[in-house]
């Protein structure tokens, strides 16, 4: 369950900010192709922050409809408040979502025991396997390795994406958890490390851009080939980088689009088209490696 490369999937939108379903239906056959365990959809990537409740459960059913059950769907479910996230997982229950992934509460600074009362009010809502996810560089708190593992003892929340990139965290939490709860990379530049002590996938924003090698990174790391997983992450360490110059998901949607994924690098306010200066970067990258569609040049 919920192992390998997992997609942490853009929400394409026109140049009028509308969510573009066609261009969604292309990436999710895009990831089908190209060998992707499964998809997250509606995440902090999908900018769920300025999603309306209604576009956010749109997204998430139509992502399930195009995946037509050739991937496993992760909705984005989180919320800082604890109602709206119950609210958003009771409403996508009935969608055929797979999971969801509820991030730690943002804005509030919740304390540890806000946060086990939290995920726990969210899972007793459900059937439905939850995914922990801890971002302290979004959420400004962070969930410690003993909340985790008291968390864990919830028969429905499953797993854990861990995005602080500090792999000593994963080390501390594998001893107190199950062993069979799910510890997932959020950070794509130490995923590889990630997987080598003991990771089981990575929910990754690089595999917007180069699915096929992060889904080959997993693959390895999966059949314990270790000198594989990181000869091919050295690859494409400069993608791990350099997509996150400025706020995901503003570098990875000009990317796509530079690529002829996507139709518009539109995003939703605040978050705006990148600099100039991040675009050369990106687009330099890209050519570097053959990836610039030709009427995009």
């Amino acid at each position: 369950m919920f192992k390998g490369s997992y997609v942490a999937l853009i929400t394409p939108m026109d140049d009028q900010g509308r969510v573009d379903y066609p261009v969604l239906e292309k990436l999710v056959n895009f990831h089908i192709k190209n060998g992707t365990h499964g998809i997250v959809a509606a995440g902090t990537t999908g900018e769920s922050a300025t999603l309306p409740f209604n576009e956010h459960i749109e997204v998430v059913k139509q992502t399930i409809a195009f995946a037509n059950g050739a991937l496993p769907v992760i909705a984005g479910s989180g919320a800082n408040s604890t109602a709206e996230a119950i609210y958003l997982s009771e409403q996508m229950a009935s969608l055929g979502v797979d999971g969801f992934l509820s991030v730690v509460p943002y804005y509030n600074k919740p304390q540890q025991a806000g946060m086990i009362a939290h995920f726990t009010a969210i899972a007793d809502a459900t059937d439905i396997p939850v995914l922990l996810y801890n971002v302290p560089g979004r959420t400004v708190a962070d969930m410690l390795p003993e909340t985790v593992a008291e968390l864990a003892q919830h028969k429905n929340i499953v797993g854990l994406k861990d995005a602080t990139g500090d792999i000593s965290r994963l080390k501390e939490t594998q001893p107190l958890v199950p062993e069979n709860f799910i510890m997932l990379s959020g950070d794509d530049a130490t995923s590889c490390e990630f997987l080598s002590n003991g990771g089981h996938g990575v929910i990754s924003v690089t595999a917007n851009i180069l699915p096929a090698i992060i889904a080959a990174i997993c693959n390895a790391a999966l059949e314990g080939d270790f000198a594989k997983c990181k000869e091919l992450d050295e690859q494409i360490m400069s993608f791990h980088q350099a997509l996150f110059i400025e706020s995901n998901p503003v570098i990875p949607k000009w990317a796509l689009y530079k690529m002829g994924k996507i139709n518009s690098a539109q995003l939703r306010l605040p978050l705006v088209l990148p600099e100039l200066s991040s675009q050369k970067q990106i687009e330099a990258l890209l050519n570097k490696h053959a990836l610039v569609a030709s009427n995009k040049g």
